[in-house]
C-alpha cells in the first residue's frame, strides 16, 4: 500500500455520507480503514443504482479502499471486539449523535480508556454543547438550519437545496482536515484527543465566509448576502446556439471584453467604474453581459474569450465529462473491475503527491468481507 498515510489505521464507525466521505479521503491517502458495520450494514449499501444487492452506487463510490467487519455494538460481544481493536488503531471516526455514542459505549471517554493516544473524531449534526446536540440530522436538515438553503433560493420562487449533499461532504472534508491535524499533534507529543466537527457549525461557517457581507460590521451596513453570487443574472449565459460559463473579474478583463463587444463605455458609468461598484451592481452588469453573449455562437465566444484571456468554459454535462478523452487518458475517470459487482466506473482521488502518490483503486468491500482477516472470527 502506498500513500502519505501508509501505516495509519482508522476504525470507521460511520454511515451514510458525512463520515464515509471523511474516511474515503483517509483511505485514498493510504490509511488502513476498517469499516465497522452493524449486522444490517451501512444504509448507503441501498442508496442509488445497483446491480448486486447491498452494493449500490453510493456505497461503492464512498467506500472504495476500505475493509469491512460486522460488529453488533448493542451486545457485550460486539463491544468487547471493538475494545480489542481500539489499541491497534490510530484514529476512530463516527457520525452518531452524542447520546447514541454513549449508549453504545463509544464515547470519547469510553475509547480513551482503552487507548489514550487515540485520535477520536465525531461528526454529529449539532455540537455536543448545543441544545440540539441529540437531534437527528441529515444533509437537507442542515442545509435548511444553517441558512444555506435560504441563500441558495435567492431570486427563486421556492426554497431549494443544493443538489449534491454539500453539508455532508463539507463536514466529511473538514473532519479529514481535523484528523490530520490531530495526528500531527499526536506524532509530536504522543497525546490523543477528541475532534468534533458538527455539520451545522461547519456549514454555517462555510456559507458565511462571503455571505456575511454587510453583517460583518456592527451595526450592519447591508444584508448578509454577497451581491455578486446572489445576482439573478449570474448563470450560464445563453449564446446563439447553447450556453457558456464566463467569469469576467479584473479591470483588464472587463475592458477587453466590453471593448471587443463594442460596449466599452459601460465601464464609464458610475455604478460600474470600480470593482466595488461592479460587485454591488453585479446583477445589472451581468444582465448586460447576457445581452452581449447572445450575439455569437458558443464556439465563436470561446475563440474570442481565449484570445483576450477571459476565463470561460462550455456548460458541461456529467454524461459528456465521463466520456471525455482527456479525463480518461489521465485516469481521472477509469473502468475498473470489482470482484463481485463487475465492471465499474471510478473517479480518481483529486490529490497529486510527488513522493507519496495516492492509492490506486481498491474495491469497496462486501458486508463483513474482512471479518476473519481482522478479528480472526468468521
Amino acid at each position: 500500500m502506498s500513500g502519505p498515510l501508509r501505516g495509519v489505521r482508522v476504525l470507521d464507525l460511520t454511515s451514510t455520507f458525512s463520515g464515509p466521505y471523511c474516511t474515503l479521503m483517509l483511505a485514498d491517502l493510504g490509511a488502513d480503514v476498517v469499516k465497522i458495520e452493524a449486522p444490517g450494514g451501512d444504509i448507503a449499501r441501498q442508496l442509488g443504482a445497483a446491480t448486486v444487492p447491498g452494493m449500490a452506487a453510493v456505497f461503492l463510490n464512498m467506500n472504495r479502499g476500505k475493509r469491512s467487519v460486522v460488529l453488533d455494538l448493542t451486545t457485550q460481544r460486539g463491544q468487547a471486539d471493538l475494545a480489542r481493536l481500539l489499541p491497534t488503531a490510530d484514529v476512530l471516526v463516527h457520525n452518531m449523535r452524542p447520546g447514541a455514542a454513549r449508549r453504545l459505549q463509544v464515547s470519547y471517554e469510553d475509547c480513551a480508556r482503552h487507548h489514550p493516544g487515540l485520535v477520536y473524531c465525531a461528526i454529529p449534526g449539532f455540537s455536543g454543547d448545543s441544545p440540539h446536540a441529540d437531534r437527528p440530522a441529515y444533509d437537507d436538515v442542515i442545509q435548511g438550519a444553517s441558512g444555506l438553503a435560504a441563500v441558495q433560493s435567492v431570486n427563486q420562487d421556492q426554497p431549494g437545496y443544493v443538489v449534491t449533499p454539500i453539508a455532508d461532504k463539507l463536514a466529511g472534508l473538514t473532519a479529514a482536515v481535523g484528523v490530520l491535524a490531530a495526528l500531527r499533534h499526536r506524532d509530536a507529543t504522543g497525546e490523543g484527543q477528541r475532534v468534533e466537527v458538527p455539520m451545522f457549525d461547519t456549514t454555517f461557517a462555510f456559507g458565511l465566509l462571503e455571505q456575511l457581507d454587510g453583517w460583518t460590521f456592527e451595526p450592519p451596513v447591508g444584508p448578509p448576502v454577497y451581491p455578486r453570487t446572489a445576482a439573478a443574472n449570474r448563470r450560464p449565459y445563453r449564446t446563439r446556439d447553447g450556453h457558456l460559463c464566463v467569469m469576467i473579474y479584473t479591470e483588464r478583463q472587463w475592458r477587453r471584453f466590453l471593448d471587443r463587444a463594442g460596449r466599452g463605455s459601460v465601464l464609464n458609468e458610475p455604478r460600474f467604474d470600480s470593482i466595488g461598484r461592479r460587485i454591488a451592481n453585479a446583477d445589472a452588469l451581468y444582465g448586460i453581459v447576457g445581452e452581449i453573449m447572445l450575439t455569437r455562437t458558443t464556439d465563436e465566444w470561446l475563440a474570442v474569450l481565449d484570445e483576450i484571456d477571459v476565463p470561460c468554459a462550455p456548460l458541461a454535462r456529467y454524461e459528456d465529462l465521463l466520456r471525455d478523452g482527456d479525463l480518461l487518458e489521465r485516469g481521472v475517470v477509469s473502468l475498473v473491475e470489482h470482484p463481485t459487482v463487475g465492471t465499474l466506473r471510478s473517479i480518481a482521488a483529486p490529490l497529486r503527491f510527488s513522493s507519496t502518490p495516492v492509492v490506486a483503486y481498491r474495491p469497496a468491500p462486501t458486508l463483513g468481507e474482512h471479518q476473519a482477516q481482522i478479528l480472526g472470527t468468521p
